[in-house]
């Protein structure tokens, strides 16, 4: 087989996951500044949500205790102080009619942002790469069933099935893994698509009909031979997803069917933030500038990675 492949394969191009070209991705992604400056943002924020019972501690607050005298009953419970209640104590200030810490509480809700985001990526890489491995390596009748339910995953109403499902789960069922079950759930087709679409032009390549001649099994060819070269894109699309799924787990919990007070989310804290933005104003810019910094780093670095992954886009103009 090694001869085989010598003949008809390319040996300027390095093979999908070799170290050459793992050496030629770090290459590309540490010149790309805005790349770099996204993935330290990310690293920052999750190193943060990790230890935040640490910088909680540090700080010397939590997200449960209330502390009234703070607040300013004559005003309807608005923080006493500028910047609703910043102090030595309180680094962010704190909550309108209950006082709790907007740090600790902003600290954790990204924890819940983050471990959503993160579930929910697993669950459509596992399903969306399943399923468009199995399309586009599969013969025609396989590939045209598994088409039609690929894309009536894509046009399906997700929000409003993902709203009513959330609705009608018991509540003791634990909130994160719901999200990340229904999310994922309601967002696996484009993932399958794009698998679909390199399986589709992998498997003419020459070292997968190296393969075949050589009497390989067809889920070994699939797997060790048209998967890895797959990976790439696959993986470029999930750091795009990561974002996309962190703003749906926000938006459904600002829309009320995501976690629940006192566990505390970026989404469900701007859910009861929105009546105090203008007696309150950093009520609201405290998670609500934590998803925009989160959103805009890992799209940053999603795009660094699409462009060092796939060196000729920034020749079509593709940055």
């Amino acid at each position: 087989m090694s001869e085989l492949v010598a003949e008809i394969g390319d040996p300027g191009v390095p093979a999908p996951g070799s170290p050459t070209r793992a050496r030629q991705v770090l290459r590309r992604l540490r010149s790309d500044r805005p790349a770099l400056a996204g993935l330290v943002v990310t690293a920052v924020l999750v190193l943060a949500a990790v230890f935040a019972p640490l910088l909680a501690a540090i700080e010397g607050q939590d997200t449960t205790t209330f502390h009234t005298q703070l607040l300013d009953s004559a005003r309807g419970g608005v923080p006493r102080g500028a910047l609703g209640g910043v102090s030595a104590n309180h680094w962010l200030g704190v909550e309108p009619t209950t006082g709790r810490d907007l740090f600790a509480r902003a600290l954790y809700g990204a924890r819940i942002s983050f471990t959503v985001a993160f579930g929910t990526l697993v669950v459509q890489l596992l399903l969306g790469v399943a399923i468009g491995l199995a399309a586009g390596f599969g013969g025609r009748v396989v590939d045209a069933t598994l088409g039609r339910l690929i894309d009536l995953a894509i046009s399906f109403p997700q929000l409003m099935f993902a709203i009513a499902l959330l609705a009608i789960v018991p509540q003791s069922f634990p909130r994160p893994v719901l999200l990340m079950l229904v999310i994922g759930l309601f967002n696996w087709g484009g993932t399958a698509r794009l698998t679909r679409g390199q399986v589709l032009s992998l498997k003419s390549r020459d070292y997968v009909a190296a393969a075949r001649l050589s009497g390989a099994a067809p889920a070994r060819i699939a797997l060790r031979e048209i998967l890895p070269g797959a990976l790439p894109q696959v993986l470029t699309y999930a750091a795009i997803l990561l974002p996309a799924n962190m703003v749906s787990e926000a938006g459904l919990s600002f829309l009320g069917v995501g976690v629940h007070p006192p566990t505390s989310s970026w989404g469900q804290m701007l859910s009861t933030a929105t009546t105090w933005f203008r007696a309150d104003p950093m009520y609201v810019l405290v998670p609500g500038l934590s998803l925009l910094t989160a959103v805009l780093a890992f799209t940053l670095f999603a795009d660094g990675l699409r462009a060092a992954l796939d060196p000729k886009a920034s020749l079509r103009g593709g940055r």
